[in-house]
């Protein structure tokens, strides 16, 4: 075999380690991607021209997540919004749209609290992404819902879907002992999230019974 041969299949195995190379690359990449941002990232795909595009996005979204100075919240402060997600939720059942536009407002302080920017709701839902992909959906739906209710075109029943849609992300983001905060101030409630949780379009009318009984 000539020198130039055996320079052409030198090059050959070259450009087929690079490109194997490149394809466990991008395997890895995506497979980092779809368990970090899970539901988040097929519909990242569906909502960009390609997979590829998709991808760095995502990316992008990591990049400036980990510019952030996201903390967690110490104890005090942690039980300090139980407390007024309790009192949130004692409201529900008299003025479900009043309730509901302060449980997007608790989210948005908590999540400031937590070193989150809150300016645009886009972007809090691209920077949540990438640590709370599991309760987008619920943030999603819940705003959307909010937003209806302040031109008073939600039911009843929408607006105690979204205060369960809030509690979801509200709690993932008090993080740890968030469940044991939320269960003891819930118990302590005149009204608790059962008031909430199984309302119907007739939610007043059903807490009347229960104090009734």
């Amino acid at each position: 075999m000539t020198a130039v041969a055996w320079v052409a299949v030198v090059i050959v195995a070259v450009l087929v380690i690079l490109a194997v190379g490149y394809l466990v690359s991008a395997r890895n990449r995506r497979r980092h991607l779809q368990d970090r941002f899970g539901p988040e990232y097929e519909r990242t795909v569906r909502e960009s021209d390609s997979r590829k595009e998709a991808e760095q996005e995502l990316l992008a979204r990591e990049e400036r997540h980990a510019k952030l100075d996201i903390r967690p919240l110490d104890p005090q402060t942690r039980e300090r919004y139980a407390r007024k997600w309790a009192e949130v939720q004692e409201r529900f059942v008299d003025a479900p749209g009043f309730a509901v536009t302060e449980a997007d407002a608790l989210v948005t302080a908590v999540m400031a609290e937590r070193g989150y920017p809150t300016d645009e709701f886009e972007q809090r839902l691209s920077d949540l992404s990438v640590a709370h992909a599991a309760t987008l959906d619920h943030y999603r739906n819940a705003h959307d819902i909010s937003s209806r209710a302040a031109r008073q075109e939600a039911t009843t029943e929408e607006l105690r879907q979204a205060m369960v849609h809030y509690r979801a992300l509200f709690q993932e983001l008090l993080g740890d002992g968030a469940d044991v905060a939320l269960h003891d101030h819930v118990n302590g409630a005149a009204h608790t999230t059962d008031d909430y949780d199984g309302a119907s379009m007739t939610g007043h009318h059903a807490h009347v019974r229960k104090a009734g009984r």
